[in-house]
């Protein structure tokens, strides 16, 4: 287990998201008090409907919205109208239930031709909205991540060139396993963050890819390269997930 991991099990599976809503939260209110504002990259699949749901309830009234900015840490090649797209599972499950300008959301233009320049777009806002100093990273407060079945996280997929990336903060990356492009923060970018957060959810194949992320090192998984610089690193897990630990 990765030393400086924060590793959390939920039972049952709505104490989770619960745990993980406050945590967001909590983390919100602190950024905004501290700098005027929270800036928060999502992931898609399906695990983060649930806290959506959390934060759109139960927590809707915890944050001043107007102050939460959303990136998100990986899109599939497609428009955002289409079903795969990460942008339109936020949406309809977070952001339109919430107070959240239209101006403080930042999609990945995923509906381009062409997924290196949706990134190299992508990644030019980033640095309009961050303004790193050079040489320097844009540091998110929080980043949300999942975890596939062959360990990849945001579409950082196992032998997929941008695993190898040390400069850029997105690229496009050819995923082979399933014939698509897909638009993804590099490992700089995420370690930058200032708190990330897997959250997984279930049973079938999460059990042991979430074992051998937590307790073997040598096992190579893409999620293991999430290492923050400075920051927090966190695993939610639900007991199902979190069996095999």
């Amino acid at each position: 287990m990765p030393a400086d991991a924060q590793v959390r099990i939920f039972e049952p599976a709505a104490e989770l998201f619960r745990a993980a809503a406050e945590e967001f939260c909590r983390i919100g209110a602190e950024s905004i008090s501290q700098r005027g504002k929270f800036c928060v990259a999502l992931s898609g699949g399906s695990t983060p409907k649930a806290l959506h749901h959390e934060l759109a309830t139960t927590f809707a009234t915890r944050l001043p919205w107007e102050k939460v900015f959303f990136f998100w840490g990986d899109e599939r090649h497609v428009p955002p109208d289409f079903p795969e797209s990460n942008f339109r599972m936020a949406k309809e499950t977070l952001l339109s239930q919430l107070p959240v300008p239209v101006k403080n959301i930042y999609r990945m233009p995923g509906e381009l031709p062409d997924a290196e320049q949706a990134a190299m777009i992508y990644e030019q806002a980033l640095r309009e909205f961050f303004h790193p100093s050079s040489g320097e990273f844009p540091r998110f407060d929080f980043v949300l991540l999942g975890v596939g079945p062959d360990g990849h996280t945001a579409s950082l997929f196992p032998g997929t060139k941008a695993l190898g990336e040390t400069q850029r903060l997105v690229v496009g990356n050819w995923v082979e396993q399933h014939s698509t492009w897909r638009i993804t923060f590099t490992y700089p970018l995420l370690n930058a963050a200032a708190n990330l957060m897997f959250l997984v959810s279930g049973g079938g194949e999460k059990p042991e890819i979430v074992r051998k992320a937590l307790r073997e090192p040598a096992a190579n998984l893409p999620c293991q390269k999430v290492q923050p610089i400075n920051g927090k690193l966190m695993w939610y897990l639900d007991n199902a997930a979190g069996s095999k630990l």
